[in-house]
């Protein structure tokens, strides 16, 4: 029998000041790694995205999502005996990530220049809407915002109808970023001893995340067009009726295009006439292109479409609801799922993409309830019962 592979983190232990979802998510990806996560929340309802919806079986779908194998204290940091506890476990941590208001931080000694001063071994993390200075520092930055801000609403949608993504991809961004800037630094830290601050931004994530549109314009001089879920620069690249849903199908060059003229289309002049020959004229011509394949594509189902269309070679899809995402038969054939446990029960959940050396299973741990690590926790840091109650009864814990 082969011995379980440790997995990457193991020994690592992170505290979090968090909310919502950019600096949960980071964290969560830790967690999924082997480390210890202590989150910190507020005494008086926890973290707010607990509060966003029920559709969890009762608990938050954002919530699960971004925080299951953690351990959650409640603690009231504007109380001098809450904000103690935190610099205790500050202290035994390898990793710190906040994602507090503007300045909130800094008010409180938690910004991570001034704890990586302090233990200079932590890897210290600020998340913020749009850095520490500059004329936006300021500013309250939720998702939606940002994606605005960061120009992604501008080339999402329809020509008629801007919308923004319908995930929160200025967290994510900046999720990931902090994840990768924790692993680097914790890299760094194994050659020279010492962490140091990282700071990420949600504006700085989504702008680079915007690098082909960006270089469009600052290159080419001209803004991309909203085309729905067609492409702005390639034709045919767009979604299709057939007689019973849709399909979509992108054409890369001028080669997989007469190979769909002639297998799907059965029309093998298109790929001789000027007008449709190359990518350049046809997307000059998306209208006419895009009608004819339409056209034939109509009167088959989306199973003959999908059948045809893998025979000649085409790159094509689906166009999938969320719910038969939860069904896909590539995710249960490559046994993706697993359960996490809960306070309200086991809840079925993704595992992380990226699959590890040696088998090594993610560490997918229980969603926490509000405070429930807390009297462990402050056990562990020395605390007695009767100063634990009464930090209980003066509400400094939950």
């Amino acid at each position: 029998m082969s011995t379980p592979q440790p997995l990457p983190l193991d020994g690592i232990t992170v505290v979090a000041v968090e909310q919502a979802v950019s600096a949960p998510f980071a964290t969560r990806q830790l967690a999924d790694l082997g480390a210890r996560v202590i989150k910190v929340e507020r005494p008086d309802g926890g973290d707010f995205a607990r509060h966003y919806d029920t559709a969890a079986r009762g608990l938050a779908s954002h919530f699960v999502w971004c925080n299951r194998g953690k351990e959650s204290i409640a603690l009231d940091l504007k109380d001098p005996r809450g904000l103690d506890v935190l610099r205790r476990l500050i202290a035994g941590a390898d990793v710190f990530v906040q994602n507090l208001a503007h300045g909130a931080a800094a008010r409180l000694g938690l910004d991570a220049a001034t704890l990586c001063a302090e233990h200079p071994r932590l890897v210290a993390v600020d998340i913020s809407g749009y850095g520490a200075d500059g004329p936006y520092a300021h500013k309250r930055a939720y998702d939606m915002l940002v994606q605005c801000e960061a120009g992604l609403v501008s080339v999402t949608g329809t020509p008629e109808q801007p919308v923004k993504a319908g995930i929160p991809a200025a967290d994510i961004a900046a999720a990931m970023y902090a994840y990768s800037g924790i692993l680097a630094a914790l890299l760094r830290r194994g050659t020279t001893g010492r962490g140091g601050p990282v700071e990420v931004s949600m504006l700085d994530a989504l702008a680079e995340w915007l690098g082909h549109p960006l270089h469009h314009v600052m290159h080419g001089g001209t803004e991309p067009a909203r085309t729905g879920v067609a492409h702005a620069v390639i034709a045919p690249y767009n979604a299709y009726a057939t007689a019973d849903g849709q399909v979509l199908l992108s054409v890369q060059n001028d080669r997989e295009w007469r190979r769909l003229t002639e297998q799907v289309l059965e029309r093998p002049e298109l790929a001789e006439d000027p007008a449709y020959a190359t990518n350049t004229a046809r997307t000059a011509h998306r209208a006419e292109t895009d009608k004819a394949v339409g056209e034939a594509l109509a009167g088959m189902t989306a199973d003959e479409a999908i059948a045809r269309l893998e025979a000649a070679g085409i790159a094509c899809a689906r166009l999938n609801t969320v719910v038969q995402v939860a069904a896909h038969p590539q995710l249960a054939a490559r046994d993706r799922w697993r359960e996490v446990d809960s306070p309200v029960g086991p809840l079925r959940a993704l595992l992380p993409p990226v699959v590890l050396p040696g088998g090594a299973e993610p560490r997918m741990g229980a969603v926490p309830a509000l405070g429930e690590h807390t009297e462990a926790l402050l056990r562990a840091l020395g605390m007695t019962e009767e100063l634990t109650a009464a930090l209980r009864r003066d509400g400094v814990i939950a």
